[in-house]
């Protein structure tokens, strides 16, 4: 939950101030202004980037939860089966060549020691409590008015639904 919040903390900030200057569609859509908060965002995009969104962290999700087996290179034990939570497989075993892995995609760190690791876990967890305080902090503040008082002023309300903005009707 730690890195999925991270993603979601610096994804919100990043899409509250900046935007893709190019179009979003191949119809020439752009992409939704940052005079939108990140729900209206959402609630802004077509269709077909939502598709492709939820597709890729499904990907993501079923090819974590089948891993090669035994006797593979790439083999690991399932986080539920005894093996290390958190640790994502190379992508060595998709037969479609992939350039970069997730985590150290340039192998800058492949010869990092086992205590640099441990204190780098140890920094990546605290990271992630953090930010699931500030991404929840943002939400709360966009639809409860006063409920962050740092945030007010800052964070652009928000009167949509939160759970009904995941509607794929077309």
């Amino acid at each position: 939950h730690g890195r999925v919040a991270i993603a979601a903390f610096v994804g919100y900030c990043v899409q509250s101030n900046f935007h893709f200057p190019w179009a979003q569609t191949m119809g020439g859509a752009p992409f939704p202004s940052t005079d939108l908060s990140p729900p209206e965002q959402w609630d802004a995009m077509p269709f077909g980037a939502k598709l492709q969104i939820i597709l890729f962290v499904g990907f993501l999700e079923f090819y974590s939860e089948l891993t090669p087996g035994p006797g593979s290179e790439t083999f690991l034990t399932h986080y539920t089966k005894g093996g290390v939570p958190g640790k994502f497989p190379t992508f060595e075993a998709v037969p479609h060549p992939v350039p970069f892995n997730l985590y150290d995609p340039l192998g800058f760190h492949k010869n990092m020691s086992d205590e640099q690791k441990e204190k780098r876990l140890r920094a990546e967890i605290n990271n992630g409590r953090l930010a699931q305080l500030g991404i929840f902090g943002f939400l709360c503040a966009q639809t409860i008015p006063g409920s962050v008082p740092a945030l007010s002023g800052i964070v652009k309300p928000y009167s949509g639904d939160m759970i009904g903005s995941l509607d794929f009707t077309l």
